[in-house]
């Protein structure tokens, strides 16, 4: 550590949010070098590498081929997909000297595509799986939280091509089980959740979380039966379609200065009192109106009808409406459109044969024969009684209603609980969406052409880095897994300048390295005993060896050295001869 690029900080960098974030700045692993983007330390470096080399090695062992592309791409195969439109603001895009336009590549599917494309045309070369780690960029708006939300990142990402869906099923399962035991040697907790696809497309999609609070993905998970499912991809049980005949027609009611559905509630229980109950939020139906903007610049209004004591998720909504990006309906919206009274907004203004011309969607829970309070469309006035079916209708369905605690699993009807994660890995079944753009096709068994099915499966390799992080610190500094950590053994010298410690703690670090250990040896000179152990428990090391008290200076054979597990905190004196013995169990 005389020598080591390493400088440790006693106190929090600035900007840093999250724990990982934090200790890996305070403990010399990382240093942001712009919005988004970090220059790795020696320490990082080496535990960054240790994670590439635990992926790698299981994508090896699945029998996966690692290739590699350039991060730099020309715009032609992402226009060909759809993608240099689509991915919006989120890419980078750039000209060369001579107007061609390039963009540093988020993802990698058309390029893979294509390169199997030159190379393979018949069914007998499938199937096949090849993958890369490499760096991508995504201009994320808002980089946060260090290396869990950065604009450049390093991603494992593979695909894998088949013949027919039957081989892309028995490709995914195998990238699954690889994935498993990835985290697993990673010493990272997951949660396989059903995913959106998103802006990738295909059909079958998970994700691996690690489940964190601070992490940016909540999903749920049933008390019951397993299901588990990013809050985006979860379904809401349809309820039954109800006959409309018999029931009350549908009334306005003045409503004054009930702008919210917790004034028009309270209003309506003292004013119009209902014969068979109170009413709730429930009863009600709010209409929020949004608007979309989409990739070639176009600007949409869309609005969504949800039960009233539910909020519209901002981030269910996003995710469906992609890669339209959301905007606020603003005050100069409301003036263009002037049907659409704001606080007392009604189906009668909505969808495509109402009076603004707004698509309207509506939550899967609002079907036919369910009764709703909503606005009249006029201020001050709400209609009671509107009949689903009978009085309105929306242009379709929409999942974009908040998720809580308690509600109905979609699988087996118990209660689904609420948690938060980080996604670590993210698998998808393409289809044939990209082969298709691109023109991938090889011969079947009958010499007829058939287009090849794709699955694409990414792990962020950066990410894990602080993910590991994130679930490996205690109070005093990190604590990293040994199948990650920057050493086997922190060895510290705790004693004066020119006693016998110096002279047995550098033999001691010979023997540990000579037994195949790696040892990170604090030899600083003019350093406190106090700042040693604080930065040795800092850094993270998962085994700590002091060489102190217990050094023997008339006979070091006769020494005792204490050994820390810095994990569990158990402190053991070790005689100096079978020190070795014990750090290499």
């Amino acid at each position: 550590m005389s020598t080591l690029f390493l400088r440790t900080l006693r106190d929090d960098p600035s900007d840093a949010e999250v724990p990982s974030h934090k200790l890996l700045v305070r403990a010399g692993y990382i240093r942001r070098a712009a919005p988004g983007g970090f220059s790795w330390l020696p320490l990082g470096w080496i535990v960054y590498r240790n994670v590439e080399r635990v992926v790698r090695e299981e994508m090896d062992a699945a029998g996966f081929q690692e290739v590699h592309f350039p991060a730099l791409l020309p715009k032609e195969p992402y226009e060909a997909s759809g993608r240099w439109v689509d991915y919006g603001d989120n890419l980078f895009r750039l000209q060369d000297r001579h107007g061609a336009d390039f963009l540093l590549a988020p993802t990698h599917e058309e390029m893979f595509a294509l390169l199997v494309k030159s190379l393979y045309a018949s069914y007998k070369d499938l199937p096949l799986s090849i993958y890369q780690i490499q760096t991508k960029y995504r201009d994320e708006a808002r980089p946060r939280a260090g290396l869990l939300r950065g604009r450049e990142f390093v991603m494992k990402d593979s695909y894998s091509f088949d013949v027919d869906q039957a081989g892309l099923q028995a490709s995914y399962d195998r990238h699954r089980a690889a994935y498993i035991r990835t985290f697993d040697r990673l010493g990272l907790p997951t949660v396989i959740v059903s995913a959106m696809s998103g802006a990738m497309g295909g059909s079958a999609s998970e994700e691996f979380l690690t489940p964190l609070d601070v992490g940016e993905d909540t999903y749920v998970r049933c008390t019951s039966c397993g299901y588990a499912a990013n809050v985006e991809a979860v379904r809401v049980p349809v309820p039954e379609s109800q006959p409309v005949d018999g029931l009350p027609e549908a009334v306005v009611h003045d409503t004054p200065g009930t702008p919210t559905i917790a004034t028009l509630v309270d209003y309506l229980n003292e004013h119009e009192p209902r014969a068979d109950g109170t009413w709730t939020a429930a009863d009600t139906m709010k209409n929020v109106v949004v608007k979309l903007r989409h990739p070639d610049g176009s600007v949409e209004p869309l609005a969504i009808g949800v039960p009233g004591d539910r909020e519209v998720d901002e981030k269910r909504l996003a995710a469906h409406v992609e890669p339209a990006e959301l905007e606020p309906f603003d005050e100069a919206d409301f003036a263009r459109y002037p049907t659409l009274v704001k606080g007392y907004i009604g189906p009668g203004a909505l969808g495509t044969d109402g009076t603004s011309g707004i698509r309207f969607l509506t939550d899967p829970r609002i079907v036919p024969g369910t009764r709703w309070v909503t606005g009249a469309n006029e201020d001050g006035r709400h209609v009671v009684d509107l009949v689903f079916g009978r009085d309105f209708t929306s242009d379709g369905t929409i999942e974009a209603a908040e998720v809580r605690a308690g509600d109905v699993c979609p699988n087996c009807g118990s209660d689904v609980e609420i948690a938060r994660g980080i996604e670590m890995g993210h698998i998808f079944q393409l289809g044939t969406k990209y082969a298709e753009a691109l023109g991938l096709q090889v011969q079947d068994e009958s010499g007829k052409l058939v287009t090849v099915t794709m699955g694409s499966y990414g792990i962020g390799v950066s990410r894990a880095v602080a993910a590991i992080a994130e679930t490996n610190h205690d109070e005093h500094g990190l604590v990293w897994p040994r199948e990650v950590a920057p050493a086997d053994v922190h060895l510290v010298i705790a004693g004066k300048e020119g006693g016998p410690q110096r002279p047995v703690a550098e033999q001691l670090a010979a023997d540990l390295e000579a037994a195949g250990l790696r040892v990170l040896f604090d030899d600083r000179e003019g350093v406190s005993p106090g700042v040693r152990f604080k930065d040795a428990e800092l850094i993270g090391v998962p085994t700590i060896v002091v060489c102190g008290r217990g050094i023997d200076a008339d006979d070091p054979t006769d020494s005792m050295v204490e050994v820390k597990d810095r994990r569990s905190g158990e402190r053991v004196d070790v005689p100096l001869a079978d020190v070795v013995a014990h750090c290499a169990r």
